[in-house]
């Protein structure tokens, strides 16, 4: 293999490269010095204090925001027009249209790329099942538990076609119990439909649930002081998951360095 496929390949491997990024605003110093590699369909969760630029990593990465100094690859496109063509945001509030069936807001990105309802209705109508939306269709976003609501809006993530989805405090707004369900639900929809992730969490148990890699930001300005790789073994349900060892160290190192 010539050096020429070796670095296509190794371009190839690339989720998302973040290179020695800065961000300011004014005097105040958001993100400083920020170096992040995340593989094609890896999972990175992101923990930090509020306030240390955790969704500014994110705007940055989806080109909705320039940095200071340093660059960013996502999928081997470097301006915001071609980072922003690759990802899909999810943000904690799951901004339905109150107007729009749950059919037709699920099919929004398609209507959006120039598909008739009708053409977009049959691609998305087959995975409300899946999803377990199965029977809900026709309803509204008013008649849906907070819990439904957000597999709406991560359905309809998907279904933009996005490689890299930015889950930005998706279950924040969800009661613990809701939570916990919908976090045992999207780590299986993620095994089921492989993506690019970066999360965005408080909760440093969503993000050990779900991640491959969690990275702990310092307070501003934020600066990436670890990265703990996650691995767990293959389990039907999130208290199983929980109780593994594995987990149970990787919670114990990431409180650590938040408390550090």
């Amino acid at each position: 293999m010539g050096h020429a496929d070796v670095a296509d390949e190794l371009e190839d491997a690339t989720g998302i490269s973040v290179a020695q990024v800065n961000r300011s605003f004014g005097d105040i110093v958001a993100l400083e010095a920020i170096d992040l590699h995340v593989s094609r369909h890896q999972r990175v969760g992101i923990v930090g204090p509020s306030g240390c630029g955790k969704s500014s990593l994110l705007a940055l990465v989806c080109g909705l925001d320039e940095p200071t100094s340093g660059s960013i690859n996502v999928l081997g496109g470097h301006s915001a027009a071609e980072r922003l063509a690759s990802c899909a945001w999810m943000p904690q509030r799951d901004l339905l249209l109150p107007w729009r069936t749950v059919l037709a807001n699920a099919s929004l990105p398609l209507e959006n790329k120039g598909l008739s309802k009708r053409d977009a209705y049959a691609i998305v109508e087959p995975l409300f099942e899946r999803f377990g939306l199965g029977g809900f269709e026709q309803r509204f976003p008013y008649e849906l538990s907070g819990g439904m609501r957000q597999r709406v809006s991560f359905l309809r993530t998907l279904v933009a076609g996005k490689d890299v989805l930015l889950l930005d405090e998706p279950f924040g707004a969800l009661d613990s119990i809701t939570r916990a369900d919908v976090q045992q639900w999207l780590r299986s929809a993620l095994d089921d439909e492989p993506r690019t992730v970066l999360l965005v969490t408080h909760d440093v148990e969503e993000a050990v649930l779900l991640s491959d890699v969690v990275v702990v930001i310092s307070p501003r300005p934020g600066r990436i002081v670890a990265r703990i790789p996650i691995s767990l073994a293959p389990v039907n349900t999130r208290r199983d998951a929980v109780m593994q060892p594995d987990f149970i160290a990787a919670r114990g190192e990431v409180l650590d360095a938040l408390e550090a």
